[in-house]
This record gives C-alpha cells, structure tokens and sequence, in this order.
C-alpha cells in the first residue's frame, strides 16, 4: 500500500497546539500605554527577552505584545529540538568564527544548562529531556564525514561519539543507517509549545503585561523614547526589544537580511509496546540523517514519531500566509521516507500534518543591531535552530540596549552582520537554483556542483 494512506486522517494543525491546556490569551492592547521595555514578538525570543530583563531588575515595566499569540508561530510548530550550538552546528560555526568557536561553544553549554535551570526553577511543565542527539548516515559517503565532524568537535573541546552501523541500529533501528555520531550531552528534547506556554505564565508571575491579538505595525522615534503603534493603540516605551524572526522587521532596513522559509513535520498515532520493541530507541534520542535535504525526528512523551524536515520551501517575494503552512506533496514525500526507514512500522498512521515559517540568513545564525541611537535592539536569523539560541540572543539584546560590553558583545558574531539577500526577481532566483543544487549533491555522494562551490567561496548559501 502507497504510504501516503496513512494520512489520510491527519488533522491540518501543528500536534503540540492541539493541547486543552492551551492558555487563554491574554487581552489585546487598547489605548495607549507606558512602559521602560517594550517586546515585540511572542516567541521563545522575545519570551525570554522580558523574563531576563525582569530577573535582572524587577523593578523594570515591561511589555510584550504579539500579533496572535504566545508561541503560535514557529515556536509552537518546531522539532522541539534544543541545542547547545549558537551557530547553527560546529561545521558552520567553524567556517565564520574559528577563531572564537571554542567560546561560542562554552557559551552554547552555559546558555542551555540556563534553561534547564529556568524550567525547572519556574516549574515548566514541558517534558524536558536531556537525552542528546543522533546525527545517522545513510549514504556510504556520510560515514566519513561524520568521522570528521567528530575530529573537528575534539578541537574545540566538544566530545561526539561515533557509532558503527551495528551500534546506531543499537539505539534506533533503521535498515538505512549506516553509521552515526552520538552527541550525549549537547540537546535535550522539550515539548515546543508547553515550553513557550510555560514561559509566558513565568513572564505574568514577575509582573511582565503581556498583550496578545496586538500587531506591532509601525515604530518611531517619541521625544527620548519609541513610539510602537498597535492595531488599537500604541506604546511609549525607553527602549524595544524586536524578536519578530520570519515575520517582517518593524525596521525595514532589516528585511534584506532574513528570509521566510516553510518548514513541514508530521506526527504519528500513539506506538504501542510492540512497535517501539521494533525500533528500539530505549534512549530516547532525537535524531536527524546528514543529508543537505534533512530530515529530524523524534519521540513525543507519550510515544509517538515526529517526522519532520527535508523540504524548506521559499515563497516569491517572502511572503508569510497561512495558506503555506499546507503542502500536500511535501507531506505525501515525508510520509514515503518514513516507510522506507522504518519498515517495522508499517500500518502506523499520522495523526497531524502542519508546516510554518522559519527566518534563514546568509550565515543560518543568528545576527544581531542596534537602531534609534541605541534604544532598539534586534535579533533574528536563527534558521531552525532557534529552541536554544534564541534565550542567548535574548541575553545580547539586553547587553545592547543596556550599553553594556560584555563577553557576547564582544563577539565578533554579535558584531558584524551577515550579508543581505538580493531583491527580488534574483533572490528567488537564487534560492532556487541552490535548493536544486543541494538535492542534486544529495544524489550524487556530496559532490558539489559550480553554484554552490561559488557559494561556499562567497561565504553564503542556504540551510534549514
């Protein structure tokens, strides 16, 4: 039987906001309001945003306002992977910051052992698990390169472990891995929404006014301060924390920088005693394959497989609509690519199928400015690696508005922008031809065509 009928009941929703503890939404802004912090955006980075700032001086008023709701977006609608690396991977990290990557690596151990400490101090219901990660190959090509991942990471003091055929399939059995490397420390799995959820109560506990249904439409300067106008009122606010990430910044001058890319995921029924026997997975890591076109998987608490990746689709002129976050051929691809890596499971069916947009730069992390004579501050370009980096870039953020040099500041990834994408009709252009590119090396052993040797020479390319 054609894969594809297992979705045929999938529920055209993200699986982790199909949850009956949502929270109620908190009431939208009407008038206007005073405050010494305005955040804009209700994702993991402007939810950390305020709740640092609150930490370290409650007596600050702060604001947070979001065009929907808390978490909805792409913090609600991830892998629910939380990584330890700032730079999307130690491979890229190496590329741009060699010189400071052992840094950028302590710093990323810190910042996730930080949110750990926060889930727990703040009681954050959101099956944390420490379980790191598993990164498979499938293709004899991969098998070397995952040995020289692991070499590079000893470099710079990060232990990854490599696994022959026999031992990954020790851990989660697939007649198509063909080797791995164990990262054991580096990730723990979350529940993505509970997690977003669990910091707003925390940010309402230390006093932060949370306004949801409040679209941020324009932003100016008003006498020593900013003036952020909302669907029915405004905020005076000293300084502005931007943590809008795939949507359009409130700076235009930003938007060159960032692009929209739609991720996809599906999720499965419960697995029974029997089918997680047949895969094993006693460990209980995520894990991902070393192709360009990826794929990320992982089990929910209660047992079930999220099967997520490979397509990162680009819309024409960046545009960020609902109707995108459906792409039945990408779901018909994911549910195939399933069956064929795990064929013990066969008859299991999806219950959920749901896409969302993430914020890619030409350097796939994070970057970081300053506006307005230092009073707004702004963070985006996480690339699908935003569960963790996000609270670091949280912490940058406040160091700048603050004016404060510290040892993120300093850093020459916090201080130098990456390149911006061209206009458009080039930049579709462009993606295009390098996704293209990025399959047809998946075909062909890894080997590299013209376009993206030139990119890699360039320093630029494109990820998700």
């Amino acid at each position: 039987m054609d894969p594809v009928h297992a979705l045929q009941d999938a529920r055209p929703t993200p699986f982790w906001l199909d949850d009956p503890g949502r929270p109620e939404p908190c009431p939208a802004l009407a008038g206007t309001t005073r405050c010494d912090l305005l955040v804009v955006g209700g994702g993991y980075s402007g939810l950390w945003t305020a709740l640092i700032a609150k930490e370290r001086d409650p007596s600050l008023d702060v604001v947070l306002v979001d065009g929907h709701e808390v978490g909805w977006a792409a913090s609600g609608r991830n892998g629910g992977f939380c990584e330890s690396s700032l730079t999307h991977g130690l491979a890229n990290g190496h590329e741009r910051w060699p010189g400071e990557l052992a840094r950028l690596e302590r710093l990323g151990e810190q910042n996730l052992q930080a949110m750990e400490d926060a889930v727990k101090r703040y009681g954050i219901d959101c099956d944390w698990e420490r379980t790191g990660s598993l990164t498979v190959a499938t293709e004899p090509h991969q098998v070397d390169e995952l040995h020289g991942f692991a070499e590079l990471a000893a470099r710079y003091g990060t232990e990854l472990t490599p696994l022959d055929a026999a031992a990954v399939r020790a851990e989660i059995d697939s007649p198509t891995f063909l080797g791995g490397l164990w990262d054991r420390e580096g990730v723990a799995m979350v529940n993505p929404a509970r997690l977003a959820w669990g910091l707003k109560r925390a940010c309402l506990e230390q006093g932060v006014r949370i306004h949801e249904h409040t679209p941020a439409v324009a932003l100016a300067a008003s006498g020593p301060g900013i003036a952020v106008r909302t669907g029915y009122g405004r905020v005076l606010a000293g300084k502005v924390a931007l943590a809008t990430n795939a949507f359009p910044s409130l700076l235009r001058r930003h938007r060159p920088y960032t692009v929209p890319v739609y991720d996809y995921a599906l999720m499965t029924e419960q697995l029974t005693a029997d089918q997680l026997a047949a895969v094993g997975w006693q460990g209980r890591q995520g894990f991902s394959d070393s192709a360009n076109q990826f794929h990320y998987v992982r089990l929910s608490a209660d047992n079930r497989i999220l099967w997520g990746g490979y397509d990162a689709v680009y819309h024409y002129r960046g545009r960020v609509r609902a109707e995108h976050d459906q792409r039945p051929e990408t779901f018909a691809t994911l549910a195939r690519h399933f069956a064929r890596t795990f064929p013990q499971l066969e008859g299991l069916r999806f219950t959920h199928a749901w896409g969302g947009a993430i914020d890619t730069c030409t350097r796939f992390s994070a970057f970081f400015d300053l506006a307005h004579g230092g009073r707004v501050a702004y963070a985006a370009g996480y690339t699908g690696l935003g569960v963790g980096a996000t609270r670091f870039g949280a912490e940058v953020m406040l160091d700048l508005l603050a004016g404060e040099r510290t040892e993120r500041t300093a850093l020459e990834m916090v201080r130098r922008k990456p390149l911006p994408f061209p206009p458009e009709p080039v930049r579709w252009a462009g993606i295009t031809a390098t996704r293209w590119s990025l399959a047809q090396a998946d075909r062909n052993a890894g080997r590299r065509n013209l376009w993206l040797r030139s990119l890699d020479r360039l320093g630029l390319g494109f990820d998700s």
